[in-house]
């Protein structure tokens, strides 16, 4: 993967049955105890009758990693490698597969595995990061593993290998998933999602583009994660075929090069098997004639005869004997022609969305999503992503639980409604994305949706249906449109009680690539200087040596405070409003002070709560209020939130310095003003011109 969603810290983090791995290994420690996990315990509940039927488990046992080992187990040694991970009786592949693609990215996996091992401060606890449905939840597990004599039931170590970061990472997922049954079989694009928070892009291979080769090296270069599936075989389950290669199995896609033969060049894509071994044998397998007769420079680089469960094969035999292609990545890989990795996108995320079930088949319209094209792009340039809850269908289930249709809606007709049906607007979260180091969650006006649904004949004035689901995509559907400017509902339906997470993706036009929010700040002194600095800047602008107006307010901020970015006529006028005590339109020296303080106070605020690359993201301003000393025991509800949002940001969703300092001056000014008026602390009383000159001033 390029990088992760957002940096992850300790308060972005949810903690998985509220269980904390801190306190709780501190108090093993403190004890002198190995943990013991009561919510996920050594019995057979957790692996689940699915694997308990049919299986001869009756010498299964649980133990700890130091009790199989001769030696002292690792929790990793020289790096993580796919080549650490071997597949159990649970029929996981589509688990270990994304996990296996995940390793060729070690900064990534590390976000996962953390750091971790079984000397420093070794109490049986470990703890793991997925992405679940628009956020990262942290699970711990102990260490105990079922076992046979001294093998590992589910994911082992390889054969000499002592590293167990596979096996308690599966132990984690299955605790997640609720047991080890229900990673039983299971679909790919939920492992590439549940381990990056990413989006995925899925290639059929039986109708996909010549240039597959393209394609791989593309997606590699952007860092995505690549994983692929064989079709089912004539029996149910996982079978070797006589090719070696194994049907209703999973994957990990590696590499792909363009290797010199016999007859010229040919294209040559590279696979990994979780079993660990049972290779491909035929074209370009390993000991395959192809390898012995090719005098390719790079021969010894790229071939190795090994019983790893790695092997190379032809791009054509790779289309004719694999169905599916899923590539992963935080940003849409559309595979249009000309795709750089440098692309920019807006994502509106809406989470823990539930949709009634509907029987008929008919379309139902209970929830509806819009969002707005602003300007015309070439290709695909919209991404509609669902994600579902496992719990909302069974792994049996032949088709995704979801359908859903995309219109165009008529702006008139749209305008007309939003005006006559008074709706309620909000503003959902939105991530700004970008191949670079510039990640952003926000809250952005770019994207919003009616929280009141429409009336049926409202639709009837869409102007088209754009495109509905595509009948070949299941269980995560996620579909690429190229739409002209304008605005657009998303709407689904499901055929029963669906709890799911929607992303509609954003293409950002080209001019935008480069361009910045970010501004540069001058340093403010944290105090009020005593040695008459501040007084000297204020006397430098004010009239007659007596007070400054909003005009010259504006020149002293963006001359002595800013550069970049600066504070507008209108920002000023509104700051001098709300500190001008003796209302008369201008700041005297005593005024500014107070002005000037809260100046200091609100760069401290703005810089501790930014992003690295100095962006502060509408998201944010909830904790800009709790971090703002001036405005404590002042709260706001999620609603008049979104509306601040709505008002004080940006279309990128991002605030600026002036825009923060007047939001948290105007929220300390209302709320003070109203406890001054109000005579029972719940409600106050005011006159018309009372009422007009509190609104139309301050």
């Amino acid at each position: 993967m390029a990088h992760n969603p957002e940096p992850l810290s300790e308060t972005s983090v949810i903690k998985f049955n509220g269980q904390d791995f801190n306190s709780l290994r501190d108090r093993c420690l403190r004890r002198c105890l190995l943990f013991e996990d009561e919510t996920f315990p050594a019995e057979p509940s957790s692996i689940g009758q699915k694997l308990l039927q049919g299986k001869n488990l009756s010498f299964l046992e649980w133990k700890r990693p130091w009790e199989l080992c001769k030696c002292a187990p690792h929790f990793i040694l020289e790096g993580a490698s796919r080549f650490d991970i071997q597949q159990g009786i649970a029929g996981d592949c589509w688990f270990l597969a994304a996990l296996g693609s995940l390793t060729q990215n070690p900064q990534c996996l590390q976000k996962i595995l953390m750091d971790q091992s079984f000397s420093y401060q070794y109490a049986g606890i470990f703890r793991f990061r997925f992405w679940q449905y628009g956020q990262w939840v942290e699970v711990v597990v102990d260490d105990r593993l079922p076992v046979v004599g001294r093998d590992c039931v589910f994911v082992h170590p390889r054969k000499g290998n002592q590293e167990f970061w596979p096996c308690l990472l599966e132990k984690a997922y299955a605790k997640l998933r609720g047991s080890y049954s229900h990673l039983h079989y299971g679909y790919l694009p939920n492992a590439l999602v549940d381990l990056t928070g990413g989006v995925v892009t899925t290639v059929n291979l039986h109708s996909s583009p010549s240039d597959l080769l393209m394609v791989v090296k593309m997606a590699a270069k952007a860092g995505s994660l690549m994983t692929c599936a064989t079709p089912s075989g004539p029996t149910a389950g996982a079978q070797v075929m006589r090719n070696g290669l194994v049907s209703q199995h999973a994957y990990t896609v590696t590499g792909a090069e363009q290797i010199q033969c016999r007859r010229g060049w040919e294209e040559i894509i590279r696979l990994w098997n979780p079993w660990g071994n049972t290779e491909w044998r035929g074209r370009w397998g390993d000991g395959s004639w192809e390898w012995q007769e090719t005098r390719d420079q790079r021969k010894s680089q790229l071939y190795e005869n090994k019983e790893d469960g790695e092997f190379w094969m032809s791009c054509q035999d790779f289309q004719e004997n694999f169905s599916s292609l899923f590539i992963c990545n935080q940003f849409p890989i559309t595979l249009d022609p000309g795709f750089t990795p440098h692309e920019r996108w807006h994502l509106t995320m809406f989470k823990n969305q539930v949709l009634p079930g509907n029987t008929t088949g008919s379309l139902k319209r209970e929830a509806q999503y819009f969002f707005k094209v602003p300007e015309l792009m070439g290709g695909h340039n919209v991404v509609v992503s669902f994600t579902v809850k496992p719990q909302s269908f069974e792994a049996e289930d032949e088709d995704f639980p979801i359908r859903f249709q995309v219109f165009k809606v008529d702006s008139q007709v749209w305008l007309s409604t939003v005006l006559t049906e008074q709706a309620s607007w909000f503003c959902p979260l939105v991530k700004c994305y970008t191949s670079s180091n510039t990640t952003s969650f926000t809250r952005s006006g770019a994207f919003q949706q009616f929280q009141e649904t429409l009336p049926p004949t409202f639709f009837s004035s869409f102007r088209h249906d754009v495109q509905g689901m595509d009948s070949e995509i299941k269980f995560h559907p996620t579909k690429s449109f190229h739409l002209i400017p304008g605005t657009y509902v998303v709407v689904p339906s499901a055929h029963r009680d669906t709890e799911f997470l929607l992303q509609i993706f954003l293409k950002m036009p080209d001019n935008d690539r480069n361009s910045s929010n970010d501004f540069h700040l001058r340093e403010l002194k944290g105090t009020l200087p005593e040695n008459g600095s501040q007084e000297s800047i204020f006397y430098k602008y004010a009239q007659e040596g007596q007070d400054i107006d909003a005009t010259q307010l504006q020149n002293l901020l963006n001359q002595e405070l800013l550069t970049g970015d600066t504070f507008s006529l209108d920002e000023c006028r509104g700051i001098v409003a709300l500190m001008d005590l003796k209302v008369n339109g201008r700041l005297d020296q005593e005024e500014f002070g107070r002005l000037w303080r809260r100046l200091v106070h609100c760069q401290h605020v703005f810089q501790n709560i930014r992003l690295s690359s100095g962006v502060l993201l509408s998201s944010n301003l909830g904790k800009a209020i709790e971090n703002t000393v001036f405005l404590t025991g002042i709260s706001i509800s999620s609603e008049l939130l979104d509306l601040m949002t709505l008002r004080y940001s940006d279309s990128m969703g991002q605030v600026t310095f002036p825009s923060l300092v007047c939001f948290l001056m105007r929220l300390e000014a209302m709320a003070k003003t109203f406890r001054n008026l109000s005579k029972d602390g719940k409600g106050l009383y005011l006159t018309e011109m009372e009422w007009m000159n509190l609104v139309m001033y301050n």
